[in-house]
């Protein structure tokens, strides 16, 4: 009999840890799963999430770049807040009959998890710069959004950004801008720009890949950062990115991107395997992962 499983797919996909975390937490609790990373070229996810769906053995799969907006309009339901995201990093089988394809989002419990310890439950009028358009950015935005902050998107362009805040209802154009907007000696970057030039950021987030092993650094003027502002970088290969160290040198409390993983891949395992993951290992797992 095909031992149950869950996996995660990407394209690439080989550089994930989610098998190393979820195959850590199946041996801490003794569970009889597999858990495996598997490439799904873009243009091959529909078939796919059908052939999965339909496979017993199956119990879900994580979603990585670049399939996280796709899979979500691949999904015959979508749990909030994956609907408003409207991207899903976690699919799982629904019951009933015929069975269908569950689309949810653990990035937005994952990355609040380690942000509570900073900073206080109505965060009030701070700002908060997330920096990304892709589906990680997304899940970010209404994190942030729902938590209290105001938050000011940077895309590769300001179109792009401004099309991931219309695309979640937040209409404030001038909160938008370009990633020429965060490099020393920056040009204009918006049409109205007073706003992002203006304002103390309580919170700098990249969701991007820039940082990443084989991507270039994140282009960013330090100066634009105050004493308080907390920097929280979602990669996690390296575990120390240009971004994060650049903010220690500065003095800056930093967030690294093996955070967000661990809590985004505990609440799938849940879903997954119907058992909560053993948090009380985290110390050992982050080592793990950092080898």
């Amino acid at each position: 009999m095909t031992v149950p499983y869950a996996e995660v797919i990407g394209d690439p996909v080989a550089h994930s840890k989610s098998p190393l975390i979820h195959k850590f937490w199946l041996g801490k609790l003794g569970l009889d799963y597999d858990y495996r990373a598997t490439r799904v070229a873009a243009d091959e996810l529909p078939a796919f999430l059908e052939r999965r769906l339909v496979d017993p053995s199956w119990c879900g799969c994580n979603v990585t770049m670049p399939h996280k907006i796709a899979a979500a309009a691949l999904v015959e339901e979508l749990v909030p807040p994956a609907r408003r995201i409207g991207a899903v990093n976690c699919i799982i089988r629904g019951g009933g009959k015929p069975a269908r394809l569950v689309g949810r989002n653990t990035d937005v419990s994952g990355f609040l998890e380690p942000l509570r310890r900073y900073v206080p439950a109505d965060p009030g009028c701070c700002f908060a710069d997330v920096v990304g358009t892709g589906g990680a950015a997304l899940a970010v935005t209404v994190a942030l959004d729902g938590a209290g902050f105001v938050v000011a998107s940077y895309g590769r362009t300001w179109q792009k950004a401004v099309a991931l805040r219309h695309a979640l209802g937040l209409e404030e154009d001038d909160l938008a801008g370009g990633l020429d907007c965060l490099a020393t000696e920056a040009p204009s970057c918006a049409p109205s720009g007073t706003i992002l030039e203006s304002r103390e950021v309580s919170l700098f987030v990249n969701a991007t890949p820039l940082g990443m092993a084989g991507y270039p650094p994140l282009p960013i003027d330090p100066s634009r950062w105050s004493r308080e502002t907390l920097v929280y970088d979602l990669v996690y290969d390296p575990v120390e990115t240009p971004l994060l160290a650049m903010a220690r040198h500065a003095g800056l409390r930093t967030i690294d991107g093996l955070s967000m993983l661990i809590g985004q891949a505990a609440a799938a395992f849940e879903l997954f395997f119907a058992e909560p993951a053993s948090r009380e290992h985290d110390d050992e797992l982050r080592g793990l992962l950092m080898r």
